[in-house]
Parts: structure tokens; sequence; C-alpha cells
């Protein structure tokens, strides 16, 4: 018989934390033990669970019990403060926020020092697979200009999008040992040769897509993927949380190790 694993769930009232609170309710390995949202409670379809917003104290959570992982689709501010109750009472925990700044970064990498912690800026395994065709053909294709473009819902916070920014890194550090590129986003003015350049555009109920462009002088290669349902984030990250549960030690887990690649 399998263990259920209790969840604290960062973000449950946003749209993706209740498409992981569903599927959390119809899996025979997790139930959510309590929320974690600054909105508080709202009526749901399936079990209900005790919400906790910024303004109680964090620590009241422990009044249900230790959860035994931590799974976030909140915001930066939200995943701090949680990063903190991860760390004192050794609590692995998933983190698919995006938008952080370098500061938030660098405590994260600390924190994975004592925790195991599980980071993707997308939580859809395939994307995991464009960024290493990616790695494989970028150094074949030095002399190409190329771009980024990504389109997202109207609704979304950061821009350009974490996938954006993971599809481009992964494009420089495939040149780094031939090519000293820079990553730049809001282009005013003309190309230049050294740019890696993100595009962005926000509206209606885009789910998300994303296309790495290679531009030639005498043909153009296009690298895309479009999400059709968040549904696929949220499967992502409760694969993510079974794996982080297996590891026996802190560190830094991607879905570069959870798929082996």
């Amino acid at each position: 018989m399998t263990e259920t694993k209790s969840v604290l769930l960062s973000g449950c009232e946003g749209f993706m934390g209740q498409i992981v609170a569903r599927l959390i309710d119809e899996s025979d390995d997790f139930a959510v033990l309590c929320g974690f949202d600054k909105k508080g409670v709202s009526e749901k379809p399936f079990e209900p669970f005790r919400v906790v917003t910024p303004s109680t104290a964090i620590h009241d959570l422990l009044t249900v019990g230790n959860p035994d992982i931590i799974i976030d689709f909140s915001a930066p501010t939200a995943t701090m403060e949680l990063l903190e109750l991860a760390k004192k009472f050794k609590i692995p925990m998933v983190i698919a926020t995006t938008g952080f700044s370098k500061e938030q970064e660098e405590e994260i990498k600390a924190a994975a020092k004592l925790i195991p912690i599980f980071k993707s800026a997308n939580m859809e395994a395939n994307i995991t697979l464009i960024k290493k065709v990616l790695q494989i053909i970028t150094p074949y294709l030095s002399d190409y200009d190329v771009e980024v473009f990504e389109t997202h819902h109207n609704r979304k916070k950061d821009a350009p999008s974490g996938t954006a920014l993971l599809l481009a890194n992964a494009i420089k550090d495939a040149l780094a040992h031939t090519d000293d590129k820079e990553v730049i986003y809001g282009r005013t003015g003309k190309r230049a040769e050294n740019e890696i350049g993100i595009a962005s555009l926000r509206g209606g109920n885009v789910t998300g897509e994303h296309s790495v462009f290679f531009f030639g002088n005498s043909d153009t290669i296009e690298i895309k993927h479009t999400a059709h349902s968040r549904e696929g984030f949220a499967v992502g990250a409760l694969k993510a949380a079974r794996y982080l549960l297996n590891q026996t030690s802190p560190g830094l887990y991607s879905m570069d190790d959870m798929l082996q690649l």
C-alpha cells in the first residue's frame, strides 16, 4: 500500500494551485495538509483544507502537523517566507514559482545546502527536452542570429518568462566556448551580433508558447513548444515532489536530474 505524503500547498487559491489541489485529491499518494495563500479560503469541489494567509504567523501551520513536502506555485515573496520554514523544519520543497531576483536565487541556492529543493522555471518535462535539443544543435548554428519569443496569458506577472530565460541561457551556455553572447530583453535599437534576444507577448488566456528562432542568411530554423493546458505543469510538479521525496541528501535538483539528462 502506498504511503500518503502530506503537502503544504503554497499559492493554493491561484489558478495553478487549484489544479494541483485537485490532482492531489485524485491521487493515492498525496494529501494536502494545509494551504498558504494571501486570499484565504474559498469554496472547492474537493476535500477542503485549512488555508493560512501571510497575515497569520507562518509557524501556526505547525498546529496541523509537519508537512512531508512543500509545493510552491505562488510569488517570490511568499516563496522566500516558506523557504525559512522549510529550512527550520527540514522540509523538502518543490519551487515552481518564477520571477526571482538574483539575491533571492542566491538564498535558494544557500538553502539547498540544508534541504532538498527541486526548482524549475517550467514544470513541463518536454521543455527540458527542448533545452537539451538546443544544447546539441546550437554549436552547429553559431553564426545564426538567435531570438526567443514567448506568449502568455494577461495575468502573468513576470516578463520575460522563466522558461524564455531558461532556453536563452541554455543557448548562451552552449556557445560559451566559442562566443560571448549576451541575453537581452526589450530591444529598442539595431540588433547587435552578440545578442540572444527575448521578446514577450501577453494577452487573453494563452497557457504558454515558446519559440526559438535561428535566423541564417539562407534559412530559418524554429523550435517551438505550445502548452495546451496548465494541467501539464501540475502533473510535472507532483512528479517532482515524488522524485524529491526519494532524495536523501540536500541539494538543488532540477528537471535534468529527474529525467537523468
